[in-house]
């Protein structure tokens, strides 16, 4: 065996260096016919081992393949359930808002029920105090009415 190649990639595997029945000379024709079987055993050897080497890494590159078809998948998974957990977060804090806004909206509106009422009054009162000023100093209002009239048409007139 050689030194440099491995037994199944032996160049001399399949013949010897000195042929057991082979006379003293062996003949140029025979040594070529050792040399073609020689050729043709290590291409079969180097065929196999490239076949057998092929079939691994396709098989690898399968299993690389389905590895990173299954991460791929978990990837989606995960990120369905964070947009899941994220819709249903939006969704509550939406629903925190709206009931904040419908609170704010009846306690504006109540307020706004108060001062309506509130002003309702103080009108009602002005009204009746106006009335009854006017019933006891009738003619300082008849002469106040006809001054602020006079000066409206004289502003107007301009």
């Amino acid at each position: 065996m050689s030194e440099n190649f491995p037994e199944s990639l032996d160049p001399n595997a399949g013949f010897s260096t000195v042929p057991a029945a082979a006379p003293a000379n062996p003949s140029v024709s025979k040594a070529a016919n050792d040399l073609r079987d020689a050729a043709g055993h290590l291409r079969d050897t180097v065929s196999d081992k490239a076949r057998t080497f092929a079939h691994e890494q396709s098989s690898h590159a399968r299993d690389a393949a389905e590895r990173a078809k299954e991460s791929a998948q978990q990837f989606r998974d995960q990120a369905m359930k964070k947009a899941q957990a994220l819709k249903s977060a939006a969704s509550e804090r939406a629903n925190q808002f709206r009931s904040v806004a419908g609170d704010r909206a009846t306690q504006f509106r109540s307020v706004a029920d108060e001062q309506w009422e509130q002003t309702r009054d103080r009108a009602k009162e002005l009204h009746v105090s106006a009335e009854d000023y006017i019933r006891q100093h009738p003619t300082k209002c008849v002469l106040g009415a006809l001054g602020v009239g006079f000066l409206v048409g004289l502003i107007t007139r301009r």
